[in-house]
């Protein structure tokens, strides 16, 4: 049994790790969520559909409060729910502009940013670069 839950756990970080860009050298914590509980979350922040994702929801779903569920989240996968989330819809930002010829404000506005500027300064601080120059650098 307490190989089984070992196996578990470090299947759930590997996925994560391979999902979320972390390295793959990731090491399950002792204290965060549960690989279970954690799973449902990401997939639920990862989502496209209008299902809820606030923490209230996410937190009840994990029978915490949202303290105690930002707080494991966090032990788990070293960000909070929203720089997760946030850090997300960039690297789809990413996939988007490297795969597609939308134009950055569509891009910004499909991942719900509220301008075209909001959506660059955000990605200039995960990147370094604007979304063109970045774009043309991978093309």
């Amino acid at each position: 049994m307490l190989f089984r839950h070992q196996l578990t756990e470090l299947l759930a970080a590997r996925l994560l790790a391979a999902h979320s860009g972390s390295p793959t050298t990731f090491q399950p914590t002792m204290g965060g969520l549960s690989p279970k509980v954690l799973l449902r979350a990401i997939e639920r922040l990862r989502s496209d559909s209008e299902v809820d994702v606030s923490l209230d929801a996410l937190a009840a779903e994990a029978n915490l409060s949202r303290f105690h569920f930002c707080r494991a989240f966090k032990e788990s996968t070293g960000l909070s729910p929203h720089a997760w989330l946030r850090q997300h819809q960039l690297e789809r930002a990413m996939q988007m502009l490297r795969d597609t010829d939308e134009s950055i404000a569509m891009v910004a506005a499909e991942l719900g940013y509220a301008s075209q500027t909001a959506f660059a300064a955000a990605f200039r601080r995960l990147t370094g670069e604007a979304p063109s120059d970045w774009r043309r650098r991978v093309r």
